[in-house]
C-alpha cells in the first residue's frame, strides 16, 4: 500500500518585484480614479447654469482605438515571448499608434470644446470635473506612452529580447489598466452622465 504526501515539495518561488509594483501601483492609481468617478458622478446636474453632459459627443472611434490596443499588445506580449522580435516590434508599434490616435481624438475633442463651444474647466462645476477626470486618464495614457515608446526605442536599437518578455508583460499590465479604466471613464462621462 503506498501512501500519498500530504503535500508537494516544491520551493515557493515569490512573484517578481515588477509585478507587485505594477499591482500595488494599479491599487494606488484606482483609488484615485474611484475619488474622481464618485466626484463627477455626485457633481452631475449640480451646475446652476450650462452647459451640460448634452455638450459632449460620444467618443466612438477614439474608444475603440483603446480598447483595441489591448489586444495589440497582448499580441506583441506572445510574439516577445516566443523570440518573435519582428513581429513584436510591429504589434508594439500598432498599440503606440492605436495609443497616440485615443490622444489625438482626445485633443480635437477637447479643443473643439473649448474654442467652438466655449466650455472650460473654469465654465462651470461639470467643466471641472469633466476636464479633471478625463484629463487624469489622458495623462496615465501619456505616462504609458512614454513607456511603450522607451521599449521601442530599445527594441529599435536591438536592446530587447526574449529574455525581457516578463519585464514586458509588467508594462503591458500598466496598458491594460489604462484600458479598463477608460471603460468606467467613457460609461460615467459619455453614457450615465448624459
Amino acid at each position: 500500500m503506498s501512501t500519498v504526501p500530504l503535500f508537494v515539495d516544491e520551493t515557493w518561488q515569490p512573484p517578481s518585484r515588477g509585478r507587485v509594483g505594477m499591482f500595488s501601483l494599479i491599487v494606488g492609481e484606482s483609488a484615485i480614479f474611484t475619488i474622481f468617478v464618485v466626484a463627477y458622478i455626485y457633481y452631475i446636474g449640480r451646475s446652476t447654469y450650462g452647459p451640460t453632459p448634452q455638450i459632449l459627443d460620444v467618443p466612438i472611434f477614439n474608444s475603440i482605438c483603446l480598447f483595441s490596443s489591448s489586444f495589440t499588445i497582448v499580441m506583441a506580449e506572445h510574439a516577445i515571448a516566443r523570440g518573435l522580435l519582428r513581429r513584436f516590434a510591429a504589434w508594439w508599434a500598432m498599440t503606440m499608434l492605436l495609443g497616440l490616435e485615443f490622444l489625438a481624438g482626445t485633443a480635437i475633442e477637447w479643443r473643439d470644446l473649448i474654442y467652438n463651444r466655449h466650455f472650460t474647466i473654469r465654465t462651470n462645476l461639470f467643466g471641472t470635473t469633466f476636464y479633471s477626470l478625463v484629463g487624469l486618464h489622458a495623462t496615465h495614457v501619456v505616462v504609458g506612452m512614454i513607456g511603450l515608446s522607451l521599449v521601442m526605442l530599445f527594441t529599435l536599437l536591438g536592446r530587447v529580447n526574449q529574455g525581457h518578455a516578463a519585464r514586458i508583460q509588467v508594462l503591458a499590465l500598466y496598458w491594460h489598466f489604462v484600458d479598463a479604466v477608460w471603460v468606467v471613464v467613457f460609461t460615467v462621462v459619455y453614457i450615465v452622465g448624459r
